[in-house]
């Protein structure tokens, strides 16, 4: 891998990955645009003892625009985009309409191909590996940042789930603070620490999950599975065989091997509902462990946490989606039409001949 640090017109940072070592990557911004100005700003709901980010500036990003304006594509034929050069492999900026900016953290859009019509699933190994690169360097960039505490990679695909650009991309999130959901499952880590004199939640987990009926595909370093307590209609975990707390300490054998998994745990995903149905709409996320010492929680530690990624759908059969009402977004309690053992089933019908 190649690594390219440059600017754009407006000072924002943007960084090549490349898979040859041979890439120049030279071209200049030459757009006439003004230094980004972004009002992002952290309120702490004492309520629920969560965060919320208020960012006034997003009402003015671009919304659905037509391929040939996508600013995801190269800057080709007299047209110029966000990414100066005529083509790329992968490409991280800094987000235009960020959610969280200065002291607030910040955000990146990572473009995994400079294909406007391809998807994440249409990488070749070699593609995916470059972009888990990616996500690995940047999630070491963000963690040395003062401001941060967590790094969140993630990809939001199909218009159902929000998107606003066509053009396969994803996202990274340098949140400052711990996520509720994180300091969920470190809270439930402490608790059954200490309810088994030094036992691993996450180690109890992934052996119950191995040894019943909702595991979906497995490789030599990754295992993945529908979880016991699905949320999602159709939801599927993927964890690395060995515990590591983030993407930094993936060992060379399991980065090796996740294009492979990865990449077939999506082309499932596109077969769940057949051909009939557009692309499946879905969420990537990757759960890493906070950065610094996690003192409220009870004696836990950083390499106590697994690194995961979840993966699920909104959509609960063909044509109709799974919409998060009263119950779910009233109480956050959810309800999941779709039984975890019959959405492990059909996942494993639709492999890959």
């Amino acid at each position: 891998m190649k690594k390219t640090p440059t600017r754009l017109a407006d000072g924002r940072e943007l960084i090549y990955y490349d898979l040859r070592d041979d890439a120049v990557r030279d071209a200049v911004d030459r757009r006439p645009l003004e230094r980004t100005v972004t009002t992002s700003e952290i309120r702490r709901d004492t309520l629920l003892g969560d965060s919320v980010a208020v960012a006034s500036h997003r009402q003015g990003r671009t919304y659905l625009p037509p391929a040939d304006e996508c600013p995801l594509c190269p800057s080709r034929e007299g047209r110029l985009s966000e990414i100066p050069d005529s083509s790329y492999d992968v490409v991280v900026f800094e987000n235009r309409f960020p959610s969280l900016a200065g002291d607030s953290g910040r955000c990146e859009v990572v473009c995994f191909t400079s294909d406007h019509n391809a998807s994440f699933a249409d990488l070749t190994e070699e593609q995916a590996r470059l972009v888990l690169d990616a996500w690995t360097d940047r999630t070491a960039e963000l963690s040395h940042l003062p401001s941060v505490e967590q790094v969140f990679c993630f990809e939001n695909r199909g218009r159902e789930i929000g998107v606003t650009l066509g053009h396969p991309h994803g996202q990274i999130y340098a949140y400052p603070f711990t996520t509720p959901r994180t300091a969920l499952m470190l809270r439930s880590l402490a608790d059954h620490k200490k309810a088994t004199g030094g036992g691993n939640l996450f180690d109890t987990v992934l052996e119950r999950e191995l040894a019943d009926e909702r595991v979906v595909l497995t490789g030599e370093h990754w295992v993945a599975f529908v979880p016991y307590a699905a949320h999602w209609p159709y939801e599927v975990h993927l964890y690395p065989r060995r515990r590591v707390p983030d993407l930094l300490a993936l060992e060379e054998a399991a980065r090796t091997e996740f294009p492979e998994v990865y990449l077939e745990l999506l082309a499932r995903f596109d077969r769940i509902f057949g051909e009939s149905d557009s692309p499946t709409p879905y969420i990537a996320a990757w759960h890493q462990a906070p950065f610094g010492v996690l003192t409220e929680f009870d004696g836990v530690n950083r390499d106590d946490f697994a690194l995961h990624l979840e993966l699920f759908t909104i959509r609960r059969t063909s044509g109709k989606l799974k919409f998060l009402a009263g119950s779910e977004s009233g109480m956050n309690v959810f309800i999941n039409d779709v039984p975890p053992e019959a959405a492990a089933q059909r996942l494993r019908e639709v492999a890959s001949s």
